[in-house]
């Protein structure tokens, strides 16, 4: 959103008790006013006017600063001016708390009031678009930066050019630093992080100019949900002090970390962006929900996690490229290996229900797979899924396996499942090629070597079709 400032010499109005009664009507379709600030034409965008109290402030145009060039307007340099904000020792707590129920606008407007200048919307290039289009509606100046790794899809840079259009903002881009990437790839390649895990990349390409950016600010607005991720996203808060990263003041507690959609649905958000008619990623119509890195990215299927699209080598826990590190839990990030690519958990723990319970699902000890792997005549061949019972996308497919094992029941084909996290991981990988939650094995009926189901389709039919062309 572009706006146009003109001082005002009127005494400032007592400030309203809510946002939503700012709401109003424009007569001027011309040039709707938004107090002392005025709405410069918009393309796309609805007359609606957001009257919002007159304040005395000094602010600097939006689209007063000159179209960049080559040039990288950093964070740190200041675009919108705000009165100072001094609430050093704010309860989020309490505020999250007082928040819970809030609308994701209404969050917005609080984050955007509290911060002023000294906070930015984190933009991906995917639905997180939502976010400058809650932060337009809110009538107050608002920043946006994005991460430019270098290995971004091309439609993802055609949606920046849209966003800014649409929007008429400047989004502040960020870089990684040249000699870092040029080290990495002499020594490694440019697609190591299929071999040794993401974390190197995304924390060279990612966290570092995530972390120079963070350094001027006070606060940041972040797209997470708490639908997104299986085990590191379930819990975030509206608003939380940032656990990982530094803002301004310097040291841990200097920065703070706003979540508008926290509570909203992946569904709902789309709905949002519909009924908005804001520029989408038109990755999103190939079967793309999360985006990332082109390299990194792909398509999901029916009944695949929306993360299952990202780092899909990996398992469920490693899916947390760094920038927001603080959602994993101390227990969780302790088990996880050392490049980052998987997850261990205690194996029949009291607080994890299991999966794939029902009677035709035969559940398999560690003597017993490995007794059936070392069988070269078996009475039946066996179909087996390796899995954790807290990974979601092994959750996902819990209804289509047991479904297919009802469809099995008294075909001469035995269906099982083998708990391969925690202790057993080890073995799981080295004997049984696990490489990601779930991997599902067939064990033929001649042969004691197990062949691995290819593809990510875990649909009954899917299923059914791998097992008819092998026994």
């Amino acid at each position: 959103m572009a706006l146009a400032v003109t001082s005002s010499s009127s005494p400032a109005a007592p400030p309203s008790s809510s946002f939503f009664s700012r709401l109003g009507s424009s007569s001027d379709t011309k040039a709707p006013h938004i107090g002392s600030f005025r709405i410069l034409e918009r393309p796309n965008v609805s007359s609606g006017v957001v009257n919002l109290p007159q304040r005395r402030t000094l602010v600097k145009p939006l689209n007063a600063e000159p179209q960049r060039k080559d040039s990288i307007v950093p964070l740190a340099a200041a675009t919108i001016l705000a009165p100072e904000v001094t609430e050093k020792d704010e309860d989020f707590e309490q505020i999250a708390k007082d928040l819970v129920n809030a609308s994701p606008l209404e969050i917005m407007d609080k984050a955007l009031e509290k911060f002023g200048n000294d906070i930015a919307i984190a933009f991906s290039g995917a639905e997180d678009v939502a976010l400058i289009e809650y932060a337009h509606l809110t009538g107050r100046p608002y920043r946006v930066f994005s991460l430019d790794t270098g290995r971004l899809n091309p439609e993802t840079y055609r949606l920046f050019d849209a966003v800014e259009k649409h929007y008429g903002i400047h989004i502040e881009y960020m870089f990684p630093d040249a000699v870092e990437v040029q080290a990495l790839v002499r020594a490694k390649g440019l697609f190591s992080f299929y071999e040794d895990g993401h974390q190197e990349c995304c924390r060279i390409r990612k966290v570092r100019p995530l972390r120079r950016a963070l350094k001027g600010l006070r606060a940041w607005i972040t797209g997470q949900r708490k639908d997104q991720s299986p085990g590191t996203r379930s819990e975030i808060p509206v608003v939380q002090v940032d656990p990982v990263f530094e803002g301004m003041d310097g040291g841990i507690g200097s920065l703070v970390k706003w979540n508008p959609v926290a509570n909203v649905k992946g569904n709902d958000i789309w709905t949002f962006l519909r009924t908005m008619d804001v520029p989408v990623n038109s990755l999103h119509s190939q079967g793309y929900v999360s985006i990332g890195c082109e390299p990194c990215t792909r398509p999901v299927l029916p009944g695949q996690h929306e993360r299952e699209g990202r780092w899909w080598w990996e398992d469920a826990k490693a899916k947390e490229c760094g920038l927001h590190k603080g959602n994993i839990k101390q227990e969780d990030a302790a088990q996880l290996n050392g490049n980052g690519n998987g997850a261990a958990h205690s194996n029949g723990s009291a607080t994890e229900i299991d999966i794939f319970n029902t009677q035709n699902v035969v559940s398999l000890s560690r003597t017993g797979i490995e007794n059936l792997a070392k069988l070269e005549n078996r009475k039946e061949p066996w179909l087996v899924v390796l899995y954790a019972p807290w990974c979601r996308f092994c959750q996902a497919m819990e209804e289509s396996y047991v479904d297919l094992a009802e469809n099995l029941a008294g075909s001469g084909v035995k269906v099982g499942k083998f708990r391969a996290d925690g202790e057993h991981k080890e073995y799981a990988k080295s004997e049984l090629e696990l490489g990601s939650f779930p991997t599902i094995l067939f064990f033929p009926k001649h042969s004691s070597r197990p062949i691995k189901y290819p593809s990510e389709k875990r649909d009954v039919d899917s299923l059914m079709a791998f097992v008819n062309a092998l026994r």
